[in-house]
């Protein structure tokens, strides 16, 4: 028997109901505080037909913000505005997964706590801009973390995952890509340092590994995934040999029993038509030992070819959500799908965000 997009997937305790994931997509429209609200509740239960949805980037702590309107989970009123969003996912029959974040240098002193320097591994400014109050501004120059700051990042991630659970989330995912902090640990051209968690592959795996050991020991390993980008360079990151890194840190998470592992197949800069740079994922996959999630520019028949034949086991859909909220219908269907606005991707109100329609709606 073929296994296809509509296959349903044993995922940790949960049987997802087919392998369209909702990937993690940062919308910017939290309320006061960072708390979410009815609004997001809504857009999450419109998109509860997917297997899985990973809910946006949500920083672990305050430190760990690096742009507006993001929502928290370390606060109560977060928990709480969260478990709006739950019950109505869940009232919609679908599974929900939180991811948790730390931008690290990916910030702006308006979004730290003190309005100090951001943090990271090393005091290495990224090139680029983060959008404040103010419109586009450089992001800040980070200052290096102390060694001695390290178990307060992992106490981080390990209150969050506690307050996701809480909150009803069916689990949490680990951001550990895209530029952020746990990625810029991971990669050469952004940590420097001559400390334990640095250097060698295995000194800069080290941070990561204990945010998952962390993670897993708070809310069950099968309750918790990774995501990680081998090749990407956004947020102006890159390694000089990421395929050795990479396949060090899925050997070290193997056996773990882990819920799965999520990588963005290519370099998010480089667009649709990206060069084949011979990264070998299945590889990965292989190392890994577990589920394996792929992302980046999949259509509806690649996403089916690289289910069948077993390269992948689930396939998280990004942009197409945001315009598609009944995509796993489309699918089904092979119905025209609607095209997203870019204009209204972050901040905003339920244009762009909630107003997309559905089949019923388009048919009349």
């Amino acid at each position: 028997m073929t296994t296809t997009l509509f296959t349903p997937l044993q995922v940790g305790p949960y049987l997802l109901r087919n392998r369209i994931v909702m990937a993690p997509l940062t919308r910017s429209r939290a309320g006061d505080g960072n708390v979410p609200h009815d609004l997001n509740a809504l857009y999450y239960a419109q998109r509860a037909s997917a297997g899985l949805i990973i809910a946006e980037a949500t920083q672990v702590v305050p430190q760990g913000q690096g742009y507006i309107s993001t929502p928290g989970i370390h606060s109560d009123a977060q928990v709480d505005g969260w478990k709006g969003v739950t019950d109505a996912v869940h009232a919609a029959g679908g599974r929900i997964f939180l991811q948790l974040w730390h931008v690290g240098r990916i910030s702006h002193v308006e979004f730290q706590p003190d309005h100090g320097a951001p943090v990271a591994p090393s005091a290495i400014a990224a090139q680029g801009q983060a959008y404040t109050s103010k419109g586009f501004e450089d992001f800040s120059k980070p200052r290096a973390l102390d060694i001695g700051e390290l178990p307060g990042i992992v106490a981080g991630y390990r209150t969050a995952a506690r307050h996701a659970i809480a909150a009803g989330f069916d689990g949490v995912e680990v951001h550990a890509a895209n530029g952020y902090l746990l990625e810029q640990f991971l990669k050469d051209k952004t940590n420097h340092r001559s400390d334990a968690y640095g250097g060698s592959i295995e000194n800069r795996m080290r941070l990561l590994l204990e945010v998952v050991d962390a993670v897993t020991a708070e809310v069950g390993a099968d309750k918790v995934g990774l995501r990680i980008s081998p090749e990407n360079k956004a947020n102006d990151i890159d390694e000089s040999n990421p395929f050795t890194l990479y396949m060090a840190v899925a050997k070290a998470l193997s056996g773990r029993g882990m819920a799965y592992l999520h990588v963005i197949e290519g370099d998010m800069l480089a667009g649709k038509n990206q060069p084949d740079t011979g990264f070998d994922y299945l590889a990965l996959k292989k190392a890994f030992g577990g589920l394996y999630m792929a992302n980046l520019n999949f259509d509806k028949a690649r996403a089916e070819q690289a289910v069948a034949s077993g390269r992948v086991d689930m396939v998280a859909f990004g942009k197409l959500f945001i315009s598609n909220p009944d995509l796993v219908t489309r699918f089904l269907l092979d119905a025209p799908l609607s095209k997203p606005d870019s204009k209204t991707f972050y901040g905003g109100d339920q244009h762009g965000y909630t107003d997309y329609p559905v089949l019923s709606n388009v048919a009349a």
